[in-house]
């Protein structure tokens, strides 16, 4: 007979081990406890917040919903339910997808993480997709545009925008919260359909994963710098510096705008933005434009410049590889006034000098033709232009003037929104207002000389615009219009001129809401900024394509060519259709 106590021994080992084993894996499947630290979004002032959530069922919802939906915070989602989804671009390019994620309870530490895609062939690394939380800002309306604004008589409400950078969020009872995907396809990928997993966790624990198709074309868009469109977001350093509480054009400030900056140039942006003395558009902002150049009077009667701050701002610019223009403003500013530093009356005296006076003639000169020798010295004369913004016919003609005497060698750029583009056919840089179209002939004869044509819109444009309250596609819409108008791209102020309090209310005083800044502090980027990127991509998808076709020359190529621009024609208009988004769709679908 065999003894049961070695048996009983080995079966308490066993149990022991089992469940130190069962404890291990247990402990193993918490994920890490974090906290979470941001800032709390503004309440929501719609009569929406009363939804009703009581058929949402218990825990937290996910589905894949289309990147042209902005989806209402407090809103109970009524959505059809989509596990999976396909993206589908070029090597080189940038797709973005969205994933909606809502709750009746509240859910804490919400986190996400890809695998890696695989193909038949090939595989792409997890890190070659993102998810960014959407937050929620408060937005406005339309209304009659342009114009002083009390935010009590406009409707007000949330708008999903901002793309956080944070890497797990907590979602409030009976709230949605949208998450922006985006796959940034190598350009060296090996064409084919890649299949991955986007995996959910919730309350630190599994809580769901999607299955995500990334289809590769073998076709190549090129590197940003590279792009042709012409693009042309003003920059504005200051709001920089106030939004983050740092000393204006310290070290610690170029530091804070590297990576807002990289965002920039990321997207293919031509243009620097500079300043020649006074805030050039009379504090139109929340933040003033602080000097990049110091003038200074001489005890003697002579002038002196300092371009210590316009040249690291230019140089850094252009490390971000931003160096295709230097746009300078203004001679003509808002208000007509200039400043300098008087040495013998030992104080910054401000002038309003009119455009037609001789006092601004004797003065502009005299720095125009030391500011062309300092650009011939640095190696930047030959694509810096002294830029005005929508200056009346007289102003312009007076200015015009002063530079052919005094600055024959510098370019000049100009925003028209008065219709006088065809005065000044040899300007280097000109964009024109969205309500006045350009002739074909003139942007033809423009870029067969190396000058820039672009068009923009404002505050007075309902459409294709990128307020925050826009439809999504309207930012891609606006690429194809380019395309369409036969424009080489589009200019808009601006890129980061932030309100009092830009991660939470993008309203403003005299425009509609997000009129003024299309990113975030601390290098957020948002739904308007990623879709402008898409468009500018087609744009370029668009290019490359026309060239193939026309250098094959064959039936089949020529036909393929003819379909594609039958779909381009349909967006040379500023008045949208009904069905401009299905029709934009599938015009996107067309390039792949």
């Amino acid at each position: 007979m065999i003894s049961s106590k070695p048996f009983i021994t080995q079966l308490i080992s066993i149990i022991v081990l089992g469940a130190a084993i069962i404890g291990l894996v247990s402990c193993e499947s918490k994920r890490p406890k974090k906290e979470l630290i941001t800032f709390e979004e503004m309440a929501d002032p719609t009569v929406d917040t009363l939804s009703d959530w009581s058929n949402v069922p218990s825990g937290l919802q996910a589905s894949f919903i289309t990147t042209d939906e902005r989806i209402p915070k407090s809103v109970a989602p009524e959505v059809t339910m989509a596990k999976s989804i396909k993206v589908t671009g070029w090597k080189g390019e940038s797709v973005s997808a969205q994933l909606l994620l809502w709750s009746a309870e509240k859910v804490n530490q919400v986190e996400l993480e890809f695998d890696e895609f695989r193909s038949d062939a090939a595989l792409l690394p997890a890190s070659v997709a993102q998810a960014r939380f959407v937050r929620y800002v408060m937005t406005d309306e339309f209304a009659s545009g342009c114009g002083h604004r009390e935010p009590e008589n406009f409707a007000a409400s949330l708008s999903a925008d901002m793309l956080d950078n944070l890497d797990h969020f907590d979602i409030e009872a009976k709230t949605a919260r949208p998450v922006w995907l985006t796959f940034k396809i190598p350009s060296d990928a090996t064409p084919g359909v890649y299949k991955g997993r986007l995996n959910l966790y919730a309350e630190r624990g599994f809580a769901e994963d999607f299955e995500i198709e990334i289809e590769v074309v073998d076709r190549l868009l090129p590197e940003p710098s590279e792009w042709a469109y012409h693009l042309d977001l003003w920059q504005h350093p200051s709001a920089v510096a106030r939004v983050h509480d740092l000393e204006m054009w310290s070290d610690a400030h170029f530091e804070k705008m590297k990576p807002l900056m990289q965002m920039l140039a990321n997207a293919g942006q031509k243009v620097i933005t500079a300043t020649l003395n006074i805030d050039p558009w009379n504090n139109q902002s929340f933040d003033a434009y602080a000097d990049m150049i110091i003038w200074t009077k001489n005890k003697d009667q002579s002038w002196s410049f300092d371009y210590t701050i316009f040249d690291r701002w230019v140089e850094f610019m252009m490390d971000m590889g931003i160096d295709k223009m230097i746009n300078c403003y203004s001679l003509l500013t808002w208000n007509n006034k200039l400043h300098y530093n008087d040495m013998e009356k030992k104080e910054l005296v401000t002038l309003e000098l009119k455009a037609q006076s001789d006092e601004y003639v004797e003065l502009w000169s005299i720095f125009l033709q030391d500011f062309t020798r300092h650009l011939k010295q640095k190696g930047w004369l030959e694509i810096t232009n002294i830029a005005m913004d929508e200056r009346a016919p007289a102003d312009m003609q007076a200015a015009m003037k002063v530079l052919a005497s005094a600055a024959p060698e510098l370019g000049i750029s100009l925003a028209d929104n008065h219709k006088s583009y065809k005065s000044y056919p040899a300007i280097r840089d000109i964009s024109v207002g969205a309500r006045s179209a350009v002739d074909r002939e003139d942007i033809v004869a423009r870029r067969s000389k190396g000058l820039v044509t672009t068009w923009y819109v404002c505050c007075a444009d309902p459409f294709a615009n990128m307020f925050t309250f826009s439809a999504p596609a309207e930012a891609v819409y606006a690429a194809w219009h380019t395309v369409a108008a036969d424009l080489d791209g589009m200019l808009r102020w601006a890129y980061n001129s932030w309100v009092e309090n830009p991660l939470t209310d993008s309203r403003f005083r005299t425009w509609p809401a997000g009129d003024t800044y299309m990113v975030y502090p601390d290098a957020r980027s948002s739904i308007r900024f990623e879709r402008l990127v898409e468009g500018i991509q087609d744009a370029e998808k668009i290019r490359i394509l026309r060239k193939q076709y026309t250098d094959i020359n064959s039936p089949e190529s020529l036909a393929k060519l003819q379909k594609l621009e039958e779909a381009i024609a349909f967006f040379d208009t500023l008045e949208p259709a009904s069905d401009w988004q299905e029709r934009l769709n599938a015009a996107k679908k067309l390039l792949n």
